[in-house]
């Protein structure tokens, strides 16, 4: 990670918006392209049968070299291979990653259109948080680690964006969808705020997707000029292995709906913390390479550079404050 993408995500913080927001533009290619080109919109609808999902990485099928002492590090295999292992899901409304380590998800994709969102099908009073069986249970969150440990189970993906039936709400509520997140100020309040803005993203554009996920990121410390990373574990049953990310990302594709057509992208890294409501969202969107440094993952690696365009170029990126806390009391949130 080089030193100019660890000022940018170091500054990611709840008091540092303006002095980031300079080092991200200072940061992007000039080469890049902002500008929508005039197209004709048409949405098309394709149906495919999802993959099944590996249950655990296998080993390298390639042997190693022969060498004349027999040696033959790959024989380890033969007991099984240690991984790291991605435990992938595939759901009705969202694609998941698990990080066993963590006790999250390294990432969780879903996609919205004006017609998934217009579908009234699920309520979340008939959801209930679930520990997901489909991780094995050394490696998996249970629901006691989050009891009276000040953190909300946060959902990744929302349940507001999976209203259109009740197994696709349902699905939202599984634990591997999860994150400890700060509840007032964050989670109830500027994340929820930015998750409707997501949704609002729809009515410019057919097709959205979404990628979100935690990080970890390091800070420095002033007592001896380092960096760390440095974060919180909360759990139960002797010691804790649930990690409270340091902050959280999105990373949005707006689709005009055609297949070769242009492509909105914008990402975005939050502070799990506090963040006053009149903060300016464009202050924590930074190049999409921040992103993928930061988390060890490739977003639009196929994606050409002549497709891609600048989101908070085109899209108006602010939030609309909205009161969720007496709604989410009423509706059983479960927070």
């Amino acid at each position: 990670m080089s030193k100019a993408t660890i000022a940018v995500i170091a500054a990611m913080s709840a008091g540092a918006g303006a002095a980031a927001a300079t080092a991200v533009y200072a940061m992007r290619s000039p080469k890049a392209p902002e500008t929508l080109r005039q197209t004709t919109t048409t949405t098309t609808t394709t149906t495919t049968t999802a993959p099944k999902p590996p249950s655990a990485f296998s080993p390298p099928a390639t042997p190693l070299p022969s060498n004349p002492l027999g040696i033959d590090p790959s024989g380890l295999f033969q007991y099984g291979f240690p991984g790291p292992v991605s435990d992938l899901a595939l759901r009705t409304s969202l694609v998941s990653s698990f990080d066993r380590r963590t006790r999250n998800p390294s990432w969780v994709a879903e996609h919205i259109t004006p017609a998934s969102l217009a579908v009234r099908g699920g309520d979340r009073k008939n959801s209930s948080f679930l520990e997901d069986p489909s991780i094995p249970p050394q490696f998996r969150a249970k629901l006691t680690d989050y009891l009276r440990s000040g953190y909300d189970r946060g959902h990744q993906v929302p349940a507001a964006d999976c209203k259109w039936s009740q197994p696709a709400m349902d699905d939202t509520f599984y634990l591997s969808n999860m994150c400890p997140q700060v509840g007032e100020g964050f989670n109830r309040d500027y994340w929820a705020h930015f998750e409707d803005f997501c949704r609002r993203l729809t009515g410019r554009y057919p097709s959205v997707r979404v990628v979100t996920g935690p990080l970890y990121l390091p800070k420095k410390d002033p007592a001896d000029g380092k960096w760390y990373v440095k974060y919180e574990v909360i759990g139960s049953g002797g010691v804790p292995s649930v990690a409270v990310p340091t902050h959280f990302f999105k990373v949005i594709f707006g689709e005009d709906g055609t297949a070769a057509g242009p492509v909105a992208v914008g990402a975005f890294v939050l502070p799990n913390a506090r963040i006053p409501n009149d903060r300016p969202l464009r202050e924590f969107e930074v190049p999409l390479e921040v992103v993928e440094r930061a988390s060890g993952l490739e977003f639009a690696g196929k994606l050409p550079v002549q497709r891609r365009r600048r989101l908070c170029a085109e899209a108006d990126c602010d939030i609309l404050v909205k009161e969720y806390k007496e709604r989410q009391r009423t509706a059983g949130a479960g927070k």
